[in-house]
């Protein structure tokens, strides 16, 4: 095995912010900006569907809120193991908050649950965790988010809608993710 000389790790990551936010500054998109609800308003379950790419916010049984997502880098099926690209199907809740994350804001996913952990033990791999819906990395700027599906198993939204979120989604929020 090559070893890498001491601090190559460190200039590799500072390559790779500054090439994310040129491909993001030449091809980035610009985020739709965030439907309006009326201030006080929760919700009560956020419905992802990942083969059309949106997120829909729900007070009761009616939709308040749409938004366009993208997903981890391999999407298609269901999580099983760390460093698939894939994020989780299934019912979840919003089980943390973390505004100090390296992207803007992010709302913490119960994932693993009890049943993923399980499967994961039988097929002798980890599950992976840190599930969140989050914004954009926090080196991009403000007003633009990275094209296609990038994370690595997370819900990514704009700075934007994150900010939105973050106002309406209180810990305990059900969470249904589905192919």
């Amino acid at each position: 095995m090559t070893r890498l000389p001491r601090g190559a790790g460190l200039v590799l990551a500072a390559g790779l912010v500054v090439a994310l936010v040129l491909w993001a500054l030449l091809w980035g998109a610009r985020p739709p900006a965030p439907e309006a609800l009326p201030a006080g308003t929760t919700l009560d379950l956020l419905r992802i569907d990942k083969s059309d790419r949106m997120l829909t916010g729900f007070v009761g049984e009616v939709p308040v809120l749409r938004m366009g997502i993208a997903l981890g880098f391999a999407p298609e099926g269901d999580k099983r193991r760390e460093g698939d690209g894939k994020t989780p199907e299934g019912r979840f809740h919003i089980d943390r908050r973390n505004e100090n994350s390296a992207y803007h804001l992010s709302l913490g996913i119960d994932y693993p649950r009890a049943e993923d952990r399980a499967r994961a033990a039988a097929e002798g791999v980890d599950p992976g965790g840190d599930i969140f819906i989050h914004g954009q990395p926090n080196a991009l700027p403000d007003a633009l988010a990275l094209p296609g599906d990038w994370t690595a198993g997370c819900i990514a939204v704009s700075n934007a809608q994150m900010r939105q979120l973050w106002e309406l989604v209180p810990i305990g929020t059900p969470v249904e993710i589905f192919p």
